[in-house]
């Protein structure tokens, strides 16, 4: 929705500012040390009369919180949220600039019933494309043709086209939907996993302009018990599932095995979906093909990470998300939301507190 477009005829929201919008709003630092100005006037115009807070990194306001209504949470820990949280007893609503809710669907925040909202659509299109980018490296042997050009041989490798994988897709949301897109464009195989198998479709990703023409329907689609089934037949696995009680951890020593022998595990998601001993050890020993991580359990990942040795490994300091439109895109669905509330209207990408996401 464009900044410009008149706010839809509706009932005041749950405000207690002028017009229904938040007495209050806090914005931490999403994506960079510091909040743009720009983008401070942007939540202004769709919250006028609201008082701006702005948080550190550690959750240090520049205001009083007592009358914070809304938050806006990008770089805080789940610490600074929840010390936030219990000193804004009118805090009703928080905003995750990331798709991943674990921060902010803390034990506090589901205590209190606060609603949580995330950036689902935001970051979509660059993740994908990070994706089939490492799908390509992985078919045409990127990584040992760049080690060949290190050592000064001429030795040209056999690659394998794209309609000869099977790429599985662990989370069949927004992101594993377009990775299905662009891989099946190329004419690959592809199978996928999603939590509710005999539910709807996956909904369009509503985080903006994250449309894909060509999106044929997976191969086949499998439910949580069919994970080895989906590991067995993949060449290449991508990890695009949320984290929760239920995902993490899931890529074990079991769904190792699983694995074919030359096949490649893509983790775009978060890092705690992997136990990183079984990996390394399934690395070390040849058991799998490689993997390309984007995503890890502690980052930055230390200097000293095992990870950074292995050959078959392609390590990127988490940068799948990484455009220069994701921030306005942010933005732009955080002040969408902003006017929903102060027209009592239903808010974008709320999460459901039972599922995780």
């Amino acid at each position: 929705m464009s900044e410009e477009r008149a706010r839809p005829a509706a009932s005041p929201g749950p405000g207690s500012g002028p017009g229904g919008v938040p007495a209050a709003v806090a914005v931490s630092p999403i994506l960079s040390a510091r909040i743009r100005a720009g983008d401070l006037e942007r939540i202004r115009a769709a919250a006028p009369g609201a008082r701006i807070v702005n948080l550190s990194v550690e959750g240090l306001a520049d205001s009083p919180v007592e009358d914070i209504e809304v938050v806006l949470r990008g770089w805080l820990s789940s610490e600074a949220f929840d010390r936030l949280v219990a000193r804004a007893p009118r805090l009703t609503w928080v905003h995750s600039a990331t798709s991943g809710v674990e921060r902010a669907l803390t034990p506090a925040a589901r205590e209190r019933g606060i609603v949580v909202t995330n950036a689902r659509g935001v970051f979509t299109r660059p993740i994908a494309e990070h994706v089939l980018m490492l799908i390509l490296a992985i078919s045409r042997r990127l990584p040992q043709l760049l080690e060949l050009q290190r050592e000064r041989t001429w030795q040209p490798l056999e690659g394998v086209e794209l309609r000869e994988l099977t790429v599985g897709i662990v989370g069949y949301g927004s992101i594993g939907r377009a990775v299905a897109s662009l891989a099946g464009a190329f004419g690959a195989r592809v199978i996928a996993l999603r939590r509710n198998v005999s539910g709807p479709p996956p909904a369009a990703a509503d985080g903006s302009d994250e449309t894909f023409p060509f999106e044929p329907a997976p191969e086949r689609i499998v439910g949580p018990d069919g994970l080895h089934e989906l590991l067995g037949a993949s060449d290449v696995v991508v990890l695009a599932a949320p984290l929760t009680p239920e995902t993490e951890a899931m890529i074990d020593d079991a769904a190792l095995a699983a694995m074919r022998p030359d096949a490649w595990l893509i983790n775009v998601a978060r890092g705690r979906l992997v136990d990183d001993r079984a990996l390394l050890r399934a690395l070390g020993e040849g058991r799998i093909g490689g993997a390309a991580l984007d995503t890890f359990r502690e980052e930055p990942l230390p200097s000293s990470s095992p990870y950074y040795d292995l050959q078959n490994v392609i390590v990127t300091p988490h940068t799948s998300w990484s455009s220069a439109r994701v921030l306005d895109r942010s933005i732009e669905l955080f002040c969408d939301n902003l006017r929903r509330y102060a027209a009592g209207q239903p808010l974008r990408n709320v999460v459901d507190p039972g599922a995780g996401y």
